[in-house]
């Protein structure tokens, strides 16, 4: 995260959750057939669908660009070797590894060549701001099949879905404190479906890190892998304390209570934009070595068997309707101040994309960061009197990486404003290494709402902000 780290990324898995004796009491059931393909299913009364792709294309082709990324290679860029978790394989976009079976379904598979090298594939949603509505509810589901191989046929086979808080893209260093939601997570083809959630720091932590808090439970009628089988994860916001709860097939088999966590672990999970959504099927692991007792995959392993996925979607309910990518965590209230006072960048109303973090800087206090491309603040009713307001300056701090600049930009009453001034920022030697840094504005009177949006040719974050003000 900006900052200093203190919990860098080292993400072993879950795999001390012991089979079957962990397993929860079913708290909710819901009836649901099982076809062998199916339309993403209609809204249940009170949904409303906000996103889906069911995969229809014709044969061999890959899944639409315009709804996922594709993840390629060991690692992202500058991200940890292996993704974190030793798994082997290399993810290509090849269409031998991930393709859509021209039947409605999406099959990633894990292929090994003639030396031994295997590759898969992982996709991940363009979108990165799935979350509740304030009061509102969130629902995201995938009807998969999971690889339908057993035994030591099936050592090291890793297929997930799952989603990772939005402030991880560009920044590998901020896991588990921005969440991690594995709606489905199966290893060595045993008859079990994993649910988990990854918060706080690691090791250890209020998440028990790198185990996360999980359970699993044995699919419902047939097993795992010789059938299809829809997994659901809820985060209910129209409740207090908020719920987070994980279904297969209709029946709730975990839940986890925002009660359970520090307030800090989960406003940090829970008030940055949003969350974006994985598929992937990997290859070793610690996750499956650690269930194996052994290192995986093994000789034994047979390559091309597929994760099939015939649909994800993603349903809300209440608080208006459609994830959104607002927040109230900041400490405004409802607004309101005098423009040419200091005005405190954590006193936000609404923001998307950014937290807030302690201060080293002069007076302590906090910080917003996280600030990358797109992301902005909100900032209620300032007033900026009958003199026209000149001038911006605010105290900032940078350690991007070299390249890595962008734009602090002013709005006013609305996002689609253009800025009335800016001021460029890179490095200034550290994520608490503060600078004051002034700019000229559009003259300015009355009252308004204040954007502060952050704007940068790439993708990595970029600045934290302390405070602001304006003057004449």
């Amino acid at each position: 995260m900006p900052g200093p780290s203190l919990h860098p990324f080292a993400r072993a898995r879950r795999w001390r959750l012991a089979l079957g004796a962990a397993t929860t009491a079913v708290l909710v059931t819901v009836p649901i057939t099982l076809a062998a393909n199916a339309a993403v299913p209609p809204p249940d009364a009170g949904w409303t669908l906000a996103w889906s792709d069911d995969f229809t294309g014709a044969a061999g082709s890959l899944p639409s660009g315009a709804n996922w990324i594709f993840d390629t290679g060991h690692n992202y860029p500058g991200g940890p070797g292996n993704w974190g978790t030793g798994e082997i394989q290399s993810y290509t976009t090849s269409n031998q590894n991930i393709a859509l079976d021209g039947g409605g379904n999406l099959r990633i598979t894990p292929l090994r060549d003639g030396a031994g090298n295997w590759t898969s594939a992982r996709i991940e949603t363009q979108r990165s701001n799935f979350k509740p509505a304030a009061g509102g509810v969130l629902r995201i589901e995938g009807r998969i099949q999971m690889p339908n191989i057993t035994g030591n046929a099936a050592l090291g086979y890793w297929p997930a879905f799952w989603a990772l808080g939005s402030p991880y893209r560009g920044n590998f260093q901020n896991w588990p404190g921005i969440g991690e939601f594995d709606f489905m997570e199966n290893v060595n083809g045993i008859n079990a479906v994993w649910g988990t959630l990854h918060c706080g720091v690691a090791p250890g932590g209020p998440c028990n890190e790198f185990n996360g808090l999980g359970t699993n439970r044995p699919c419902p009628g047939s097993s795992c892998q010789s059938a299809f089988h829809a997994y659901r994860f809820e985060w209910d916001a129209s409740v207090s304390p908020q719920q987070l709860r994980w279904y297969v097939d209709g029946t709730q088999y975990f839940s986890v209570s925002q009660g359970q966590l520090p307030a800090d672990t989960w406003n940090s999970m829970t008030s940055h934009a949003g969350y974006f959504i994985l598929l992937n099927v990997a290859i070793g692991g610690s996750f499956p070595n650690g269930v194996a007792g052994t290192g995986t995959p093994t000789g034994a392993t047979v390559p091309g068997v597929p994760m099939i996925v015939d649909y994800v979607a993603v349903w809300t309910r209440g608080g208006g309707g459609g994830p959104t990518t607002t927040t109230t965590t900041g400490g405004g209230g409802g607004g309101g101040g005098d423009a040419y006072s200091t005005l405190q960048a954590e006193n936000f109303q609404q923001q998307s994309g950014i937290q807030v973090e302690t201060t080293t800087d002069t007076g302590g206090g906090q910080n917003i960061g996280w600030a990358a491309n797109g992301d902005w603040a909100r900032y209620n009713g300032i007033n900026f009197g009958g003199t026209p307001a000149r001038q911006f300056s605010a105290r900032v701090a940078s350690g991007a990486a070299g390249g890595v600049s962008g734009l602090v930009e002013v709005r006013l009453d609305s996002l689609g404003s253009a800025p009335i001034g800016s001021f460029a920022i890179a490095n200034t030697g550290g994520w608490q290494s503060w600078r004051t840094v002034p700019a000229n504005i559009s003259g300015v009177t009355g009252t308004h709402d204040v954007f502060l949006t952050f704007t940068s040719g790439q993708p990595a974050d970029f600045v934290n902000v302390n405070w602001f003000t304006f003057g004449r």
